[in-house]
């Protein structure tokens, strides 16, 4: 089941059970629940539990442990201009509220992605999201290169790769954190001086 079928069911439920719920809450349960209606309708029935009947995103992300999609966007910015302060402060923000650094890069990957197919209205449908969500990936996208996206999701590819062996594992993620927040900038290489050409030797004076 799609996640916008999954979005519209309980928006029905919802409003008969005299509910109030975001859009962009909605939207979180789908994904939680990975195409499971089922799931979809226990995880809703866990929100109205601690909630009550007004559910915000905010107050979704926090029952149901998710990372605040928010992060992510504001990571593009700061790599597009090159604010590397920014990008690592964001980064020990999520490390902080208990995010594991390795879904982390996972779910940054995943981003970058939903930005990339949002570049094109024929690629657009593949993005499986609420419509308030999928205008801003439409909005970021249009900031994106093509191929700044590529380099983006190869480094954050490498990383992950990476990440599995590598002992330390934060220095890894923030590596690929500095690479992003290079990308684009002119690259200063020091020019080898020009070699002067030999002078010719002055010529032996004659004995008189």
């Amino acid at each position: 089941i799609t996640v916008p079928d999954i979005i519209a069911h309980l928006q029905k439920l919802a409003a008969n059970e005299g509910i109030t719920v975001s859009e962009e809450a909605l939207n979180v349960v789908a994904q939680k629940a990975d195409g499971g209606m089922r799931d979809a309708l226990s995880i809703f029935d866990q929100l109205v539990a601690f909630c009550g009947t007004t559910i915000t995103y905010e107050r979704t992300i926090e029952v149901l442990n998710v990372l605040n999609v928010d992060y992510y966007f504001s990571l593009v910015d700061s790599a597009l201009t090159h604010d590397l302060t920014r990008a690592l402060l964001l980064l020990n923000e999520v490390l902080n509220h208990g995010f594991d650094a390795g879904h982390f890069v996972t779910g940054f990957a995943q981003h970058l992605r939903d930005v990339l197919v949002s570049k094109d209205p024929q690629t657009l449908p593949l993005l499986e999201t609420s419509d308030a969500i999928r205008a801003r990936y439409a909005a970021q996208a249009q900031h994106c290169a093509p191929m700044w996206i590529f380099q983006a999701l190869d480094i954050l590819n490498t990383c992950d790769i990476n990440y599995r062996t590598a002992r330390n594992k934060r220095l890894t993620v923030e590596l690929a954190l500095v690479k992003l927040c290079q990308l684009g900038v002119p690259q200063n290489i020091p020019q080898a001086a020009p070699q002067q050409a030999p002078q010719p030797a002055a010529p032996t004076p004659k004995p008189a």
